[in-house]
């Protein structure tokens, strides 16, 4: 009985090294594709805008503003790790945990639900979009529900999961004043007014609150953890 319980720790971890490094191959490939589109001036994949006239230095900053390209680097980290040790813990491990997978599975459900219908890829573009927006998500989520590792989820490593969001709404904002650029059209003061933008804000940041308590509840099911 020792024996197969042990065999099954090592399949669980092979799994979870091999789920795990696939999805740090995919979103490190579809990041590298973007910055490689950034800058020959191509294709912005979160916005399809083409970024040819626009100074590099203001494509960087606005490269790293996206919260989908922050999502997608931590998504990056913690795969990479988890691959390396798949019973990772810690308790500020777990926020970045529950941060990866609260950042990558919102920014897959607001692409598909908002995003997608404004930007139109072609080409190399469409395989970065594809890659950052559609597999990363979904490959990731699939990787912690396959292989967690579980239970991870406090209440404290909830409510530390929103440090970053909240800052990164801040920094948009205040970014946003100063520039009169915004990221994502549903967070553009200049044109939507600051209520309307910031009902927008409070609508995402629920339903992310509603997402990590699912993720709570099922990182606490006996039957799901692993």
């Amino acid at each position: 009985m020792i024996s197969a319980s042990v065999d099954t720790v090592g399949d669980q971890r092979v799994v979870a090294r091999w789920g795990h490094g696939l999805a740090a191959a995919v979103a490190g490939a579809g990041l590298v594709i973007q910055l490689g589109l950034l800058f020959a001036g191509g294709s912005d994949v979160n916005s399809g805008a083409d970024s040819g006239t626009i100074p590099l230095g203001v494509r960087l900053l606005r490269f790293f503003s996206y919260f989908t390209i922050q999502s997608n680097i931590v998504v990056l980290v913690a795969a990479i790790l988890l691959a390396l040790r798949p019973a990772r813990d810690g308790t500020i491990w777990r926020i970045v945990r529950l941060d990866s997978l609260l950042g990558i599975v919102t920014t897959g459900i607001v692409y598909a639900t908002i995003l997608a219908p404004l930007v139109h890829l072609e080409g190399t573009a469409f395989v970065a979009t594809f890659l950052l927006h559609y597999l990363s998500p979904w490959l990731f989520l699939a990787c912690w529900i396959v292989a967690g590792p579980r239970p991870r989820i406090t209440w404290g490593t909830v409510a530390g999961a929103f440090v970053w969001p909240v800052a990164w709404i801040a920094y948009t904002l205040i970014h946003g004043a100063i520039t009169n650029w915004y990221p994502y059209p549903f967070l553009n003061v200049a044109a939507l007014g600051f209520p309307t933008a910031f009902r927008n804000i409070v609508v995402i940041l629920v339903a992310a609150g509603v997402l990590a308590v699912i993720f709570r509840l099922l990182d606490r099911l006996p039957a799901f953890n692993r």
